[in-house]
This record gives C-alpha cells, sequence and structure tokens, in this order.
C-alpha cells in the first residue's frame, strides 16, 4: 500500500514583492563614493558653506579616449558639472583640485574658458603638478593656489603623430600657442613676454625646450595668487561667498 504523505500548505501570497533595485539599495555613503568614482568630485555640504569639490588629475582626454592603464579627466564629465555648478541654487562656490600632466588642448582650454566665465566664486588649488595646458586651468579661478611642493611646467604646444614639415604647420602651432598664451597672461600678473621666455627655455628640460616652476616661483613669476593648503583654499573661498551674499543683501535693501 503506497501511502502518502501530507500535503504541506502554502503560504498564503500577498502579491508580488518587487525587488528593490542596486540604486535604491545604495546608502547616501555609496552614491557619494560612486560620484567621486565617476567623476572625481564631490558636494561638501557640512562646513558653513555648500562647495563643490572638482579634481584635474592625470592626463586631460579629449577628442580621443585614452588608454584604460591612463589616469584622465575627461572633459564631457567637468563641462556638465562646471554648468551645473553655475546654476545651482544650492552651491555655493567651486573649488578645483589640480594634479594633472596636462593634455588635449583644446578640451583643457575649454574647461578653463567655462571657469573663467562663472560667476560662482571659484579658487583652484595645484597639488603634485599643474603642468602644460593645466596652466590655464590653474589662473583661470578667481584666486589661485599652489602647494609649496607642487611644480608647474610651461613649454610650447606639441603635437604627437605624423606632422609636416611645411610652413602652414609652423603656423598652426604658432596660432594654437598664442591661444593659450593670451588666456593665460588675461588671468595672471605674467606678461605675454615673459610667459614666451619660459615657454622656450632653452637651458632646464633635458629633452625639450621650457621650464618647470616650483611653488614659490610660479607665485613670483604672476602665474599664481599664493602659496597655499587647503585650509587656504578653502578659507579663501568662504572668504568670496560671504562677500558675495553680503553685496546680495545690500542690493536687496
Amino acid at each position: 500500500m503506497e501511502l502518502k504523505g501530507i500535503a504541506e500548505e502554502e503560504e498564503p501570497s500577498f502579491g508580488d514583492e518587487e525587488e528593490l533595485s542596486d540604486t535604491d539599495k545604495k546608502t547616501p555613503a555609496d552614491s557619494c563614493l560612486d560620484r567621486v568614482i565617476e567623476t572625481g568630485s564631490i558636494i561638501s555640504d557640512n562646513g558653513e558653506f555648500v562647495i563643490q569639490c572638482m579634481t584635474i588629475i592625470g592626463q586631460i582626454e579629449g577628442h580621443y579616449i585614452l588608454s584604460p592603464r591612463n589616469k584622465t579627466t575627461k572633459y564631457e564629465h567637468i563641462i556638465p558639472q562646471l554648468i551645473a555648478v553655475e546654476q545651482s541654487t544650492v552651491i555655493d562656490g567651486l573649488l578645483i583640485i589640480l594634479n594633472t600632466v596636462g593634455g588635449d588642448v583644446e578640451a583643457g582650454l575649454a574647461i578653463a574658458e567655462l571657469m573663467a566665465g562663472m560667476t560662482k566664486p571659484v579658487v583652484s588649488l595645484v597639488l603634485g603638478g599643474g603642468h602644460s595646458i593645466g596652466v590655464p586651468i590653474a589662473v583661470a579661478a578667481k584666486k589661485s593656489f599652489i602647494a609649496r611642493s607642487a611644480t608647474m611646467t610651461i613649454h610650447p604646444v606639441r603635437m604627437n603623430g605624423l606632422m609636416l614639415g611645411v610652413p602652414q604647420a609652423f603656423e598652426y602651432f604658432q596660432r594654437m600657442q598664442k591661444r593659450i598664451t593670451d588666456f593665460v597672461t588675461a588671468h595672471s600678473r605674467i606678461t605675454a613676454h615673459r610667459y614666451e621666455q619660459l615657454a622656450l627655455n632653452t637651458d632646464e628640460l633635458v629633452m625639450d625646450i621650457g621650464t618647470i616652476l616650483d611653488g614659490k616661483a610660479a607665485v613670483k613669476e604672476g602665474l599664481i595668487s599664493s602659496i597655499g593648503s587647503l585650509n587656504d583654499a578653502i578659507k579663501a573661498l568662504y572668504k568670496m561667498i560671504d562677500k558675495g551674499n553680503k553685496a546680495k543683501e545690500k542690493r536687496k535693501s
């Protein structure tokens, strides 16, 4: 005789339970970490004012994708963030941290032009290095700082790959170099003549022409406002924000 077991009662069902997506499961700390990993930026709201910190690190990537082995700053990430900061009613100011070897000239100039055109207070801090096209980005801020141990390399425009040795190519280089020189001199205290002297120096670099400036020399040449650390940069940014807020209140009254 075949014995049949007692059938187990099914548990009552209250409808289909929706599984939480990965986004729903994330905590604010996780989202903050994702933002840092993806764009190299973070919004800090624990101080007196709300500021956004953005990093320009590694090589500035332009129209061509660099090797995944390279540390890069993608201009398509930075440009929308600059626009968002400018239009934000929450963010009071912007802090730019630079440690870059340079990169794409047009991408670097595009970032620098947007920074220079912002009405929100912008402060830059060069840590490690602010080389090549990183120089215009550093000076684009309303006030710039450089760590005492940091350096900045000034040199003429270079091009990778095949180049024709014809007068048109050299003229193109000169015109591009003038764009950089004009921007730097317009947003710092260095003169065009002195900047070109530093860029065309043949006595300092072994494999190239140009000049390496440490923090003290960068300030002395008029490129950077002053030597400072993170605390100095944040204090200067807070001071600019507070001054702007008082001016707004005065206009309203």
